[in-house]
């Protein structure tokens, strides 16, 4: 008789996948209470190499030219593609989702992506302005960057909510680390596999895995997270006032509906920054 050997998902942290520091993992069931698979439980110096990460690689990101932005989130979403059926396979043990409703989340991930790789060029076409002032100015407002995103991954959705929580954040040139559902957290972990054979630059998207709990504490209080999505936190109000002891932009929770839907361009928008320009005018 054979003994299977049980995969050990990894974090992916600037590019990489090291296991966490604290040499910690859990098990993984799936919807039948069997041993799936062994996870990385991510701990506090985690958190900070991930931050560290995400600061270092959201300058170059931002740089980037949102075409080119935007051909890079375009090719992750080929690479998914290209792994369907890995990812049906794990929705449907961890979950015990029929195949049809597997593909069906799966294909919402994917029409998501790319729906958001479309938005790279197009914001400020659409979100940003040409202000009337009363004197010989050009008053200009556009939408940066805020920078290193700290988000939560919905805890009861296993591909398209972790999908529709990092990428509002990448593709307006932030870099975000995210912590994924404790429960359904191996297609998020897979999915740092597609992103690193991808063109998207090591440290723009960080993968935790873990305790929801202990590691919300430690990231939203980081000093150099800009700003913070809490989607998937179990006591937002509590981290809310956390994060106000730093002035963090903040996106509570259940503020879009993710589990299904395509995204939404007010999320894009809530992880930015206004800028407003003003030049005067030639004669």
């Amino acid at each position: 008789m054979r003994l299977e050997v049980k995969k050990t998902y990894k974090l992916f942290i600037g590019g990489k996948f090291p296991r966490s520091e604290s040499g910690r993992s859990y098990k993984v069931e799936d919807h039948k209470g069997n041993h799936l698979a062994n996870v990385s439980l991510a701990s506090r110096k985690d958190v900070r190499d991930a931050v560290v990460a995400a600061r270092a690689a959201q300058p170059g990101w931002a740089s980037a030219s949102a075409y080119n932005r935007g051909q890079v989130l375009y090719r992750i979403a080929e690479m998914l593609e290209g792994r369907r059926e890995q990812f049906i396979e794990e929705i449907r043990e961890l979950t015990g989702k029929s195949e049809r409703q597997a593909s069906q989340e799966v294909d919402a991930a994917i029409d998501s992506w790319v729906w958001h790789a479309g938005w790279s060029d197009k914001i400020d076409s659409v979100a940003g302005s040409m202000n009337p002032v009363a004197g010989p100015y050009f008053n200009i407002s556009t939408n940066q960057p805020t920078g290193v995103v700290g988000a939560f991954a919905p805890q009861d959705s296993a591909l398209v909510g972790f999908v529709n929580t990092i990428a509002p954040a990448i593709v307006s040139g932030n870099a975000v680390v995210v912590v994924t559902s404790e429960k359904f957290s191996l297609p998020a972990l897979s999915f740092g596999e597609v992103l690193a054979t991808s063109d998207l630059p090591g440290g723009v998207v960080n993968i935790l895995s873990g305790k929801e709990r202990e590691l919300s504490s430690w990231l939203v209080g980081h000093m150099d997270v800009n700003a913070v999505d809490l989607e998937g936190t179990s006591n937002p109000t509590e981290l809310e006032i956390a994060a106000a002891g730093t002035v963090k932009r903040v996106i509570r929770p259940e503020s879009y509906e993710r589990k299904n839907s395509k995204g939404s361009l007010q999320h894009i928008l809530d992880l930015m920054e206004l800028k407003t320009v003003w030049h005067p005018k030639g004669h």
